[in-house]
This record gives C-alpha cells, sequence and structure tokens, in this order.
C-alpha cells in the first residue's frame, strides 16, 4: 500500500492540503478560500472557525481526489500564515474574537507609545528577537486581544485561555485540545521568543503584559506534536512536522546553505537568505528569524517582508474588477511597452522591510489622461518587482548575498513576465522550480523526516528540480530609471 505525506498550508486567504509522495511530487491538491473581514481602516481579520473548517474541507477533498483513504497518510506537516494571532477557550477551543491577521495596523499607535515611553526599546527587542517593534508581529496583537475582550485578562490569569498563531490553533483543533504547542520558527514571529534562549523572554512578556500562561510550549521543527484525533479522519494520524510558511517554504527549495536565497511571491512576498549558525543583526532593518531547528541544531536567516504582493492582483480582481481571474495579468502587461511612467505602491497595510512605514497608505503616482487599466495592471505586477530589488539591496548591504541566482515560488511565480521583469529590476538569474508549492513541500519534508519517509537534507537536495531559468536582458540605464521613479514615488507617500 502506497502512503503519503499531507501537508496543510494554511495561508492567508485559503487553507490548501497537498498530498506528496516519497519523491516529493504533489499527487493531489484541494483549495478552499475564505472570508476577509476589515471591520476599521487598516484592520484586517479572519473567522478562526472559518480557517479550521477550511482546512478539513481541503484535506477530505484532497484524499477524494486522489482516492486514497486516511490510511494511507504516513504523517501530516503543517504550515501557516505566521504572526496571525488568536486567543481561545482551553476547555471549549472556541475563539474569543476574530484572529488579528499579520497584515492588520490597528496596534500602530500602541507600538508608538513603547518607543515614546523608551527611545532604547525598539533596540532591546531587536537584540532579544531580531525584530523590529511593529504592529505586523504577534505580541502587540495579543495585548490588544486582552485588553479588549472583557474578562479576558482575568481568565488568561486564571489559566483558562490559550494563545497561538495559526499553527497552534490548527494542532489544538486536531487534537482535541490536548496538545498546545507551537514550533521554533512561529514562536520566533511573535517577539516574544529570545532568539539566543528560543524560549519565552520574561522581560518582554512583562512589556507587553502577556501571562505565560497562555502560551504554548515551543518545540523543533520536526517533532512528535500530537494524533489527530480518530473521529476527525477516521484513524489517528500523526503531526510530525510544523513551520512558519516562509520557513517551510526554504526547506521546499532546498536552501540548505548559507548563502541561498529563496523568495515566495504570494499574498506577500518574503525574501530569505540563510545565514548559517550565525544571528545577523540587520545594518538596513531586515529581520533576523530563525530558519530552523532539527534535531536540536539551529539555523537562522534574514528576511525582508513585503505586505502586498499577490493580495494587489487579488485588489484588482474583487475591488476594481478590471480583471476576472490573475493569470490575466500576465496577458494585460505584455500588450502595452511600459506603463508610461505610472507606478503603483501598494502600502495598503503599511510599508514592510526596509521601511517599516504602517502609517503609510497606498497611492498611484504618474496617472495621465492616457493612463488606462493595462498601465495599472502592469504597474502592480512591476511593484512586486521594485519591492523585491528594495530587499536585495538591504541584504548586499548586510553581506548577505554573494551570488547571482536565487529561487523563487508561490502563486504569482506562474507568471512568466512578472519572473522576466523581476530578472531585469533585479539584474539577477531567478530559478523557479518544477514545484512552486514549495511552502506544502517544505511542511510535507518535515513531516517525512521526523518519521523516516526522507532520510535528510542532502536526499531532499537531490530530490529539487528546476523547471526554468529568467535572466537579465534589460539596459543598465533602463533599469535604473524605472528603479529611480519608484523610489521617488515611495517618497510622496512616506513624507
Amino acid at each position: 500500500m502506497e502512503r503519503y505525506i499531507l501537508a496543510i498550508d494554511q495561508g492567508t486567504t485559503s487553507s490548501r492540503a497537498i498530498l506528496f509522495n516519497e519523491l516529493g511530487r504533489n499527487v493531489a491538491k484541494a483549495q478552499q478560500e475564505f472570508a476577509q473581514y476589515f471591520p476599521n481602516n487598516a484592520w484586517v481579520e479572519h473567522d478562526p472557525e472559518e480557517i479550521w473548517q477550511s482546512t478539513l474541507t481541503a484535506c477530505k477533498q484532497v484524499m477524494k481526489f486522489a482516492t486514497i483513504r486516511a490510511k494511507q497518510i504516513a504523517a501530516i506537516g503543517i504550515t501557516n500564515q505566521r504572526e496571525t494571532t488568536v486567543l481561545w477557550d482551553r476547555e471549549t477551543g472556541k475563539p474569543l474574537y476574530h484572529a488579528i491577521v499579520w497584515q492588520d495596523r490597528r496596534t500602530t499607535d500602541f507600538c508608538a507609545e513603547l518607543k515614546a515611553r523608551d527611545p532604547n526599546i525598539e533596540a532591546t527587542i531587536y537584540s532579544k528577537t531580531g525584530l523590529l517593534l511593529d504592529p505586523y508581529f504577534s505580541a502587540s496583537k495579543l495585548s490588544w486581544l486582552l485588553d479588549h475582550i472583557e474578562g479576558a485578562r482575568e481568565k488568561a490569569k486564571q489559566g483558562k485561555l490559550a494563545f497561538g498563531t495559526i499553527d497552534s490553533f490548527l494542532l489544538y483543533r486536531f487534537t482535541r485540545g490536548k496538545n498546545h504547542l507551537t514550533d521554533i520558527t512561529n514562536a520566533s514571529r511573535t517577539m516574544l521568543c529570545n532568539l539566543k534562549t528560543l524560549q519565552w523572554d520574561e522581560d518582554l512578556l512583562k512589556l507587553f503584559n502577556i501571562p505565560r500562561s497562555v502560551l504554548p510550549e515551543i518545540r523543533d521543527n520536526c517533532f512528535d506534536f500530537g494524533m489527530v484525533a480518530k473521529e476527525i479522519f477516521g484513524i489517528e494520524i500523526p503531526i510530525t512536522g510544523m513551520a512558519g510558511d516562509q520557513q517551510a517554504a526554504s526547506i521546499g527549495q532546498a536552501c540548505f546553505h548559507q548563502g541561498m536565497v529563496k523568495s515566495t511571491f504570494g499574498t506577500g512576498c518574503f525574501v530569505m537568505v540563510h545565514t548559517g549558525n550565525n544571528i545577523i543583526h540587520s545594518k538596513n532593518r531586515l529581520l533576523t528569524t530563525i530558519m530552523s531547528r532539527i534535531e536540536g541544531k539551529t539555523t537562522y536567516a534574514l528576511e525582508g517582508s513585503i505586505f502586498i504582493a499577490g493580495a494587489a492582483v487579488k485588489w484588482l480582481r474583487d475591488k476594481l474588477g478590471i480583471i476576472r481571474e490573475a493569470r490575466e495579468t500576465e496577458v494585460i502587461a505584455r500588450s502595452i511597452s511600459s506603463t508610461q511612467g505610472v507606478y503603483l505602491v501598494p502600502a495598503f497595510t503599511g510599508l514592510g522591510a526596509p521601511y517599516w512605514r504602517p502609517e503609510a497608505r497606498g497611492a498611484i503616482v504618474g496617472i495621465t489622461r492616457d493612463t488606462g487599466k493595462a498601465e495599472i495592471v502592469r504597474a502592480v505586477l512591476e511593484a512586486v518587482g521594485y519591492q523585491t530589488r528594495d530587499l536585495f539591496s538591504a541584504i548586499s548591504q548586510d553581506g548577505c548575498y554573494t551570488n547571482n541566482m536565487f529561487r523563487v515560488d508561490g502563486g504569482m511565480v506562474e507568471n512568466n513576465w512578472l519572473l522576466q521583469f523581476l530578472a531585469d529590476i533585479l539584474n539577477i538569474n531567478i530559478e523557479r522550480p518544477v514545484c512552486i508549492e514549495t511552502t506544502a513541500l517544505g511542511a510535507a519534508y518535515l513531516a517525512g523526516l521526523q518519521i523516516g519517509y526522507f532520510s535528510s537534507f542532502e536526499q531532499i537536495e537531490r530530490l529539487w528540480q528546476k523547471d526554468a531559468t529568467f535572466n537579465p536582458k534589460m539596459a543598465n540605464n533602463e533599469r535604473e530609471i524605472l528603479y529611480q521613479g519608484w523610489q521617488n514615488a515611495v517618497q510622496q507617500i512616506c513624507l
């Protein structure tokens, strides 16, 4: 009987379940979108119950699509949107409030107040966690929940509440409340975990007024996290791998060596460069984060986070109605020779690295009477390239990028025009793998490593396959003129 690894990829706009075989090949996939809630300006929420149901549905569908039984699943790996914050009742498992999404900016003033109170606080936080004091991360979100839900702080003190990022919430549900755990990569994105001790930091818990009792226990990425309750799929299945989405994508891309770089182009865009065993603190406002911890060995990374990439394409579809599906953007971008000086700065929820301007808002710059649908669509795609160049400039200045190749993945990389523009604007060779579902693949590899389904990183490296390479073709002067126009556009919204 052939057996598979089931990877759950719980993302910002959808939940996916993918079955992988022993060659790391995608056997079947199911995907369920769920609602996005915007109750106030710059607030972004999800309903955790919808996330749970969409995850269950996707898992059951993928088994049906592949015509396999649950007993053929050797193990489950979970990867997830990071930083998104859930607070729930330990006894019932019911959330007390919507999940506050990583894109949410409601704690901007709170973070600013902390900085005003102590000018050295951000440096202290960065030295401990590798993160900047920003609403992006979980700590201020959790503090907000405890302060704004009636009775939450008292219940938390009594040990009646549990906090988790989405990985922890799903694990709690799958195990029917038996296991309240997280992995080290998700923990490292909360702004509560110390990069050196790899444990929750008491000083930071005090700073954000968060009781230790609500936090999950921290584990390695490969670990026996618990068994899926029998009543869910009709059989107990071990959950043996967990990682935040960007770290999982790095595993899926076989970025196991110092200096290797990958970028995932999904709802947002996230560039990670492997820094080996070294905790490197950026001088250019990049984040220091855990890459992985397996069998007690910790590796680190520098990361640049772009909040809006594919989300801007979704905005074109759902809010402007100028496309019906994402694939149209490639044809439209090719239909014109340039945007005629139009730039879209997608600061819908502020600007991430290297600017870190949570108060910034989006703008379209350079519009004339000739500007139409095609220019705006192409400007959305070009913005992904410009933002990525911002990150590569910072990485290069930090001395962490030493070759001329980087690997890309995520839903947006099906767009060949976009990848050619990336190669051109970065002046770098771009590699796209055969399997672009590398986030889910990384979760599958982690789960499989724990049970011996996959033997080693060396085996995973051999399984990686290249689909295409995109080489830069743009003239240097054209590249620099375009990028200078982008920088000017950003300056207009950051004044």
